[in-house]
């Protein structure tokens, strides 16, 4: 244990920079005894750094993890949409063992986000194991903190790697000579472990207030991780062996799946639903949390990676430093080689499906923040993108300051969780065994949020809502028009046992939109645009009914057959094409909802570990 501790902490302390702003003295690797740092809380600290620090290890969380992980969805899809690219494979529910995205080698060694997300297990064990033996921490309430801090980090790490991979290896000790090569383990039982550690751990962390870095782990956030696993363990997922069955004969075995609920009492919506519900109700009474007010402001500061200070509403982010992560590096909208990055052409990999924004109501503020239909061209002149390439507003280079440098690497900090979150799990736990009074309450307030300046709109909105049915169809909704672009959606509609269903929703009603059939028969299928008066954005006329007219050409630039064209000129496919339409998914989404084990993992298990699903 000794010489793993000297390793963890002597890497911690290189990359120290990546999850802290403070400047530390650095005492020599050789004074890092276990019985020293963990009875010092300047130590223990980093050990705890850590922890967080293999998220930004390349090939792991940063470079592979988020940009991959959550679509394509029933909102959401990759831009691009070739077959034959290892990445594009990823969205499509195409995924083998030996893709060269994920199967990824550092210094000739198999290194992996899913061998990353090991190490972090790891420490978060020696730091768990640390603490216990020498931080006092019955007595010492920083010590405790730092105890508390460990447990939930490696229980988010866990929920992580299941709702990726579905069942993972168990390990909860440090690893010794016995224990160097594990099988996987059915997830029941790290579901168990890690909800029971975050009771443990909850009552020993602190509330977020002003001042609060949000890279470091709050009460709130536990409370919202403890809802958000409690959720997904009760909820539906692929697991191996057929309807019924005892999943622990059939982990780890190869064996084919099934979509089911656990049939582990612990687990069951009347066992976790109750506990999860204290939970956030502690937290929405007590959190001290509210929601933004204005949510072009809120994801201005995102982008201007303003929110590693909580701001009411900024739970947990994954605390990358400003030259690390590459979220808007796949998630931003289009940037065609402008001074925004630098004369390189970023963004745009991922983006809402172009029936989208379409679902919104007319006054909902997020429609326009969420679902954008044009790019940066090279001159930072604002150009439409096409009917089948559409961005997320949250995430913008021209908020970015300075400017994106052209890397690879942008610095913006991804958001885990934020009290809407907190306040839709609420809601759609009330629904289930609370009362549809307090369920709509919930709701309200994250859609009256969304509505300011028309919240009677909203008002007519709940009171239409009288069963658990139609209020649980209003969190499905709602949760996609609050969440799209937050990576959120896939694990939601896995729980809920909607992923290939809600895809081929979408699918038809992008051929709907194509064909311009009901609902979209009020279009004319051209469309006109024009950059507005500030030079910022740029404004599309022909998307909402009752926009028919001829425009100008003058002043308006023409798209005839935006929305039906299908094939160029020169006869290649453009648009909303079948193969585009059809691209959503090589492979049924439910049974490949989770990602195969990587190869080069299963080499280094020495047979321990073995694919399931039928991989």
């Amino acid at each position: 244990m000794k010489k793993t501790l000297k390793y963890i902490l002597s890497a911690t302390l290189i990359s120290f920079a990546v999850v802290s702003c403070n400047v530390l003295d650095t005492p020599s690797t050789s004074s890092f005894e276990t019985s020293s740092v963990f009875s010092s809380y300047s130590l223990a600290e980093r050990a705890i750094f850590g922890i967080s620090e293999v998220f930004s290890e390349n090939n792991s969380y940063y470079n592979r993890f988020v940009c991959y992980y959550g679509f394509n969805t029933d909102i959401e899809w990759g831009n691009s949409y070739d077959a034959n690219s290892n990445k594009n494979r990823i969205g499509m529910y195409d995924v083998l063992p030996t893709n060269g995205e994920l199967n990824t080698q550092s210094n000739n060694v198999y290194k992996n986000v899913f061998s990353f997300l090991y190490d972090g297990i790891e420490r978060a064990n020696l730091a768990i194991e640390g603490l216990t033996e020498y931080g006092d921490i019955d007595n010492d309430f920083q010590m405790r903190y730092l105890y508390a801090e460990a447990l939930t980090l490696r229980a988010f790490i866990y929920y992580e790697l299941i709702k990726t991979w579905g069942d993972v290896p168990a390990r909860f000790h440090s690893v010794t000579p016995e224990t160097i090569y594990l099988p996987k383990s059915n997830r029941d039982v790290i579901f168990k472990q890690i909800l029971s550690d975050l009771e443990v751990a909850i009552p020993s962390l602190p509330y977020p207030a002003a001042g609060t870095r949000t890279d470091r782990i709050n009460k709130v956030f536990a409370e919202g991780l403890y809802a958000r696993i409690a959720l997904a363990a009760s909820g539906y997922a692929l697991r191996p062996g057929p309807d019924g069955s005892d999943p622990t004969q059939y982990v780890n075995t190869g064996a084919e799946g099934s979509v089911r609920l656990s049939s582990d009492p612990e687990l069951s919506k009347e066992n976790l639903y109750p506990k999860a519900l204290a939970f956030l109700a502690d937290a929405i009474n007590n959190g001290g949390c509210t929601l933004a007010s204005d949510l072009t402001d809120y994801w201005k500061r995102f982008n201007l990676k303003q929110n590693t200070v909580f701001d009411g509403e900024t739970l947990y982010i994954i605390p990358f430093s400003d030259t690390r992560g590459r979220w808007n590096y796949t998630y931003a909208m289009r940037s065609d080689e402008s001074s925004y990055t630098n004369g390189v052409g970023r963004g745009g990999d991922v983006g809402p499906v172009p029936n989208f924004w379409f679902k919104f109501a007319e006054n909902d503020l997020r429609r326009d923040i969420t679902c954008v239909n044009w790019k940066w061209d090279k001159n930072d002149k604002p150009v439409i993108a096409g009917i089948a390439k559409w961005y997320f507003g949250k995430y913008r280079y021209d908020w970015m300051n300075p400017y994106y440098d052209g890397g690879n690497s942008d610095g913006v900090k991804p958001i885990v969780m934020r009290y809407a979150d907190i306040l839709l799990m609420a809601a759609e736990i009330e629904n289930e065994v609370g009362t549809l009074d307090n369920a709509k309450k919930y709701l309200g307030q994250v859609r009256k949020r969304a509505f300011a300046g028309n919240e009677s709109e909203v008002e007519t909105y709940l009171n239409g809502i009288t069963s658990k049915e139609a209020m649980f169809d209003a969190i499905v909704d709602e949760r996609a028009f609050e969440f799209c672009g937050e990576t959120l959606r896939k694990g939601d509609l896995i729980r809920w046992n909607m992923l290939t269903a809600k895809i081929d929703e979408t699918k038809a009603d992008l051929y709907r939109l194509r064909n311009l059939e009901a609902p979209y028969d009020y279009m004319t299928g051209n469309v006109y645009s024009k950059i507005a008066d500030d030079g910022k954005s740029l404004i599309i006329y022909g998307f909402k009914p009752g926009e028919t007219d001829e425009m100008d050409p003058f002043t308006w630039t023409v798209g005839k057959e935006y929305v039906t064209k299908t094939v160029s000129s020169s006869g290649q496919e453009q648009g909303l094409s079948d193969t585009r339409i059809e691209a959503f998914y090589v492979n049924d989404p439910d049974s490949h909802m989770f990602w195969p084990i990587l190869q080069g993992t299963l080499d280094d298990s020495q047979g321990a570990i073995k694919n399931d699903y039928g991989y």
